[in-house]
Parts: C-alpha cells; structure tokens; sequence
C-alpha cells in the first residue's frame, strides 16, 4: 500500500530547511556577548589583582624602618610600570590616609576593556600596615 501525500503541505528534511541559519543568526550575537562578558570579568579580575599587589608592595617598602615616606608611592608605582602592561591603565598611586604609624597605599586605575568604545571598569584597591619604629616598654 502506497502512502499518500497531502496537498499543500511537504514531508521530509526540507520542511525544516534554514531553519539552522535562522538560529545560528539569533543565538550567535548572544553568544559572542557571553564570551567577551567573560574575558572582561578576567581582565576585571587580573587588574584587581595587579592594583593589590602594587599596594602591598608599596606598604612594604613604606613600612620599613628609616624608609622615605614616598618610597611606597614610588615602590607602587615601579611595580605597576614593570608589572601591568595595559592591563592596568590610568593609575593613581595615593598615600593619603597615612598617619605617622600607619601607611596607607590606594591604587586606583582601569581595567584593559575588550568592548570598542567602552573605557574599562575602574579598580581600585589599597593594601596598609604600621610603620616599623622602635618603642620603649609600656609606650604606645
């Protein structure tokens, strides 16, 4: 018995055809931006990492007893030049917030953006620690 085909309408893989460029041309956008959404929280992430480690670097060279007190800002700053690329762009290196036992370092810059057109997300980390200084039993 041979079957029958209904006028008007078709049967078989070419009912469907195109219907994969259709959905490659609506997912494949949504996709891209997926991706490069994730390579930015990367880059976001490795630029928050670089900040921190200047600013711990910084401390640690301000903190040492005798040092200068710009030697943290200039020790922070050296880390970033050798250090960051473009990865880190626009920094600023602060001491604000130092007191004569306590350093401070903040690093603030921008992250490397993988959008054109788009400036990447600002970073900022701060890293401090108390001034190495002799004292006499008893005293503060």
């Amino acid at each position: 018995m041979a079957m029958r085909r209904r006028p008007g309408r078709r049967s078989g893989p070419d009912r469907e055809t195109g219907s994969v460029s259709l959905e490659i041309a609506i997912l494949a956008p949504a996709m891209l931006l997926l991706i490069f959404s994730i390579v930015q929280a990367g880059l976001w992430f490795y630029a928050r990492s670089l900040a921190l480690a200047a600013a711990q670097e910084g401390v640690a060279a301000a903190r040492s007893y005798g040092a200068n007190p710009d030697a943290g800002t200039s020790r922070s700053r050296s880390f970033i030049d050798q250090q960051a690329g473009d990865s880190l762009t626009q920094t600023v290196v602060s001491s604000a917030g130092s007191t004569p036992t306590l350093i401070r370092i903040q690093v603030t810059g921008r992250a490397l953006s993988v959008f054109p057109g788009i400036s990447g997300i600002q970073v900022t980390q701060s890293a401090e620690g108390p001034v190495e200084r002799f004292t006499t039993v008893g005293a503060p």
